[in-house]
């Protein structure tokens, strides 16, 4: 026994290329949580609605899930190193690509080439860990992982948010940037057992899985836009009237299908698949997947909906936005560090039902006690009940899958992790858009439907029938163009909605309009308040 301790001893390796790995972890979910901590300054500089700039969410997560199964086998095939070398600097080259974008198409694209990268870094980071760590380390190194996607979030609210609030959304891609050079550098001290050019690649699979992942987030994230049966005037075709959301997702569960048909016929013909299904073979790691993407799923929506709420309808500052969300955020990264910890006292099973309850409980809680004040002691309680489960659950469910499979699959746990979390993020972040207009496009019809003085011409003119979150100087500027007389409803912490272009203030009064105009308009700020107060 005492050999077998000395042997152990004498493997322990630095810790300076994990710190690598650390950074490049850091670096994918700084550049993400920053998205959302900018979107109020995006809005602004390039005047576009804000679901247009969360576009570049959703692409992010797209490229991410669509093309991280293939970049596992570029990784087995080139070298796991060389490769990671190649997409850090891609991804410091998006990172410019912000800097200096000028035009939300820029933001577009940049996050196009971010995601590209991160299809490789995801199951890279795996596999360097496999192949730089054993016993403990290795599992250390692991669970590193999930705190540093949630020290991540921490630090993208918190800086982001003060660099947005003093600066503008622009330095927190420097950081992108800086953080992509260190990752760079810290590169060479990484070792590798260089790359297999007999491996091949399934270009079919790749192709199922691609078009699969990319129909079915294209699907959600357009069912509000398109209509979610029924295609509307926005759709850009229909098929028997039918929107094309519904087809698209119907489409991408059958690519999904088609592609886990296409890989279980190449491994029994004895061919390489895209991916090793045997790493899902047992219940529980199909169940640590599912898993994972209920809690990206969330968190994704989460991180979406209260950056929107805060910035564009409160009209409060970026800033303000890191402290609503720190509670939550800091928690995650704590759990994500210590319940390493617990794995030797209590099952798998055990820890995943607690965290489960416990989110469960917290949302319920949160949709109950959320005010305009997000500071309230009950909805911090609630963000921190929320976040411990949360990270608790990020870094379980990881666990589970890469200590479930051999060393030489880590590559193909790696794409597995990467495919489900920004699917999951990309789709979390389309719903939570879809659900928030269509929730307050409900409330708008319903307020006009209250006041029936509301004339066709006003509603015409306010555009009702067009639902989009806007800051409050657009939301002048199209009051600007009604016929609306005004109202004074200034009250603090009240945002706006393009429904409230519906008329409500800061038209100079016509002392010449006729008294159904004056009705006309409170009218119309009756809907803006309901609308608002929903």
């Amino acid at each position: 026994m005492s050999t077998d301790i000395k042997h152990h001893v004498e493997e322990r390796v630095s810790w300076l290329p994990m710190v690598g790995l650390f950074l490049a972890q850091v670096l994918m979910s700084f550049n993400v949580a920053s998205l959302p901590v900018s979107l109020g300054g995006m809005v602004e500089d390039f005047d576009v609605p804000a679901t247009t700039v969360s576009t570049a969410i959703v692409t992010y997560g797209i490229a991410v899930a669509a093309l991280v199964m293939v970049g596992a086998k570029l990784g087995q095939r080139i070298g796991w190193v060389l490769i990671f070398r190649i997409v850090v600097a891609l991804f410091a080259l998006s990172a410019v690509m912000m800097i200096a974008a000028p035009s939300v198409g820029w933001v577009i694209a940049a996050q196009a080439f971010a995601g590209a990268s991160a299809a490789i870094i995801v199951p890279a980071l795996v596999a360097l860990i496999a192949e730089n760590y054993r016993g403990d380390q290795q599992a250390t190194a692991i669970g590193s992982l999930g705190s540093a996607r949630a020290l991540s979030g921490v630090s993208a609210f918190f800086i982001g948010g003060a660099l947005g609030t003093l600066v503008g959304w622009r330095p927190s891609f420097v950081i992108v940037l800086v953080i992509a050079i260190a990752v760079f550098v810290l590169s060479f001290t990484l070792r590798s057992d260089g790359g297999d050019p007999g491996v091949k690649i399934d270009l079919v699979g790749a192709i199922l899985i691609g078009l699969g992942v990319v129909a079915l987030t294209l699907g959600f994230n357009n069912l509000n836009n398109w209509g979610a049966i029924v295609a509307n005037d926005d759709a850009p075709f229909d098929v028997l009237g039918l929107s094309p959301s519904p087809l698209l997702i119907l489409a991408g569960v059958m690519l999904g299908q088609g592609f886990f048909w296409w890989t279980r016929y190449r491994t029994r013909s004895g061919k390489t698949p895209l991916i090793t299904l045997s790493v899902l073979k047992a219940p529980q790691e199909r169940a640590a997947v599912y898993a994972m993407f209920i809690v990206v799923f969330l968190e994704a929506a989460l991180n979406f909906t209260v950056p929107l709420y805060i910035q564009i309808v409160q009209g409060r500052s970026p800033f303000s936005t890191a402290v609503a969300m720190m509670p939550f955020n800091l928690t995650v990264f704590i759990t994500a560090t210590l319940v390493i910890r617990t794995y030797k006292k209590f099952p798998p099973r055990t820890i995943g039902v607690f965290a489960f309850s416990l989110t469960t409980a917290a949302l319920a809680w949160l949709a109950f006690v959320v005010t305009n004040n997000w500071e309230t002691v009950p909805t911090i309680v609630g963000l921190v009940a929320f976040g411990i489960g949360q990270g608790a659950l990020v870094t379980l469910v990881f666990s589970v899958l890469v200590t479930s499979a051999p060393s030489s699959l880590a590559g193909d746990v790696g794409s597995i992790r990467g495919t489900t979390q920004n699917l999951a993020s990309a789709v979390g972040t389309a719903i939570a858009g879809v659900m928030l207009v269509s929730f307050l496009s409900i409330n708008i019809a319903q307020a006009v439907t209250d006041h029936p003085n509301l004339t066709p011409e006003l509603a015409a003119q306010a555009e009702l029938d067009t639902v989009g979150f806007i800051s409050n100087d657009n939301l002048r500027e199209s009051l600007a163009d009604t016929d609306a007389t005004p109202r004074r409803d200034r009250r603090p912490g009240r945002g706006q909605h393009r429904c409230q272009a519906q008329g409500a203030q800061d038209r100079p009064a016509d002392p010449g309009r006729s008294e159904r105009d004056g009705d006309r308009s409170r009218i119309a700020s009756a809907a803006v308040s309901t609308a608002r107060d929903s």
